[in-house]
Formats: C-alpha cells, structure tokens, sequence
C-alpha cells in the first residue's frame, strides 16, 4: 500500500511538472526558423519576417554556452533594429505568467557596448541597462525571467498595474545611446518563475596557479674560531722605540768621558 501511494505521489509530481512546463502561450525564435528545444516548447517562426528590424543568424559561428547542442539555435539567431521595435503578445486571460528573455551576444568582445532597456505593456521597465556581455560574456546564453498578472484586463508588473488594449501586451525593446537593442528568443508561460527550467550556473574561471618562489636563507654570520688576532697598525710606534732612546742616552755620557782622556 506504502509503495503504491509512493508512487501515485510520484507520477502526480511528474504530471504537474510536464504541466506547467507545457503551459506555454506564446513562444518565438525570434530572427529565426521555428524550433523545438529540450523541454518540449515549440518557438514559432519570427512573425515580423523583414518587416521590422533586421533578422541575424551571425551567431551560428559560435558554440553558445550554456544550452545543449539542440537549443544553441535559440540563441545563434536574434532579430535587432536600430530603433526601439517590439512584439505584441496575444493574452487576456487572468492568470500568473513569467515572459523569458533569451539573449546571447554574439558581436562584440568587450562590455559597454550594447545597452538597452526592455519595456512590458508600455509603462513596465522590465529589465534595465542591459549589458549582456558584461553578465556572461560572449557567446554564453543569458535568460530574463518577469513574472506578470494578467486580472479584468489589466496587467500588474511589480505593483505597478497597466491596460491591456486589444487583448494584445506588448514587449519591446528600446533604443539607447550604446548601439541597437536585439532579442534571441522568447516565451509566455502561464504560472510561476518556480516551474520554469533554468540555465545552469556559470562556471567560475579556474584560477591561475601561484607558485611561490622559495624563500633563501640567508647563512648568519659564522665567528672566527681561536681567539681574536691584534691589528699590527694599531699599535703605538713609541712603546716601540723605547730600549734604543734609552741605549743612546747611556752612550752619550760614556763617549764624553772617552774623549777626555
């Protein structure tokens, strides 16, 4: 009975995963060609073909980091414009929902580069100066998780409350002073950030090893063996001299005596 209620617990969790992970209402790749990627979320073909922006796939020269092979598309590819361009998103049941932001750089190698800030529903700022390289770096995938309420037409973002006109919300991403503002890939999923797959976490890079040099002793100072010898320059020239003074003055007296005879 144990193992059977063990089990149904199981499948029951199994169940609710596949659930809210399916639960997507609106997925595109953007730049790009439609794509099933690893969790089962169809993104569609870019809906604003050349119409808006410009459509790259200069990404598929690198190895994006961070995904499996299948899903490296979803970030090699990116739609950007030289102004501020967006995508209407068609929703209005009341609900929780999380819109993810797929984003990889692909061009540059430094950061400072490309900032820009992305807006929701006209009055949301969503994600403010962007700087993807100087979050992961080049060619590292890097995903921006909002989570919204959708209740009696109108959307709540962090407190904030906004319209929704046309059963339509709006994502866009505006123009700044540091180049054009672009998007990888994005999905609507309805529910909590909680349910949703995440990108692993970014490995530190390893350390260059520090060798330390190896400290030289330096040998003290050996004393002498014996006893000390005496400088022969420090001695008085005088104490020296002394026993010939005293031999030429008893000579003196003698030789006078002699020369008076």
């Amino acid at each position: 009975m144990r193992l059977i209620f063990v089990f149904c617990a199981c499948l029951l969790s199994l169940l609710d995963s596949v659930q809210c992970i399916g639960q997507i209402v609106y997925a595109v790749n953007c730049g790009g060609d439609a794509h099933t990627d690893s969790y089962g979320v169809h993104y569609e073909r870019d809906p604003l073909n050349n119409k808006i922006g410009i459509a790259s796939d200069y990404g598929k020269r690198l190895q994006i980091g961070r995904v499996s092979a299948n899903d490296q598309v979803l970030y090699q590819t990116e739609r950007y414009h030289t102004n501020t361009f967006g995508y209407d998103i068609p929703l209005n049941t009341d609900g929780e929902y999380v819109l993810v932001l797929k984003f990889c750089e692909v061009y540059f190698n430094a950061p400072d580069q490309k900032v820009f800030d992305v807006v929701l529903n006209g009055d949301h700022t969503i994600v403010s100066d962007l700087d993807i390289f100087d979050k992961v770096g080049r060619g590292v995938a890097h995903d921006e998780y909002i989570p919204f309420k959708i209740t009696k037409g109108k959307l709540y973002y962090n407190g904030e409350e906004s319209e929704i006109h046309g059963n339509k919300i709006r994502v866009e991403f505006i123009k700044g002073y540091k180049d054009n503002p672009k998007i990888n890939a994005m999905y609507v999923a309805r529910g909590r950030v909680d349910y949703l797959p995440k990108l692993p976490a970014i490995e530190p890079e390893p350390m260059e090893e520090i060798r330390e040099e190896p400290e030289i002793i330096q040998p003290k100072n050996r004393r002498p063996s014996g006893p000390k010898q005496p400088d022969p320059y420090e001695m008085d020239d005088s104490s020296t001299m002394l026993p010939v003074f005293i031999a030429i003055g008893a000579f003196i007296p003698l030789l006078f005596c002699l020369c008076k005879l």
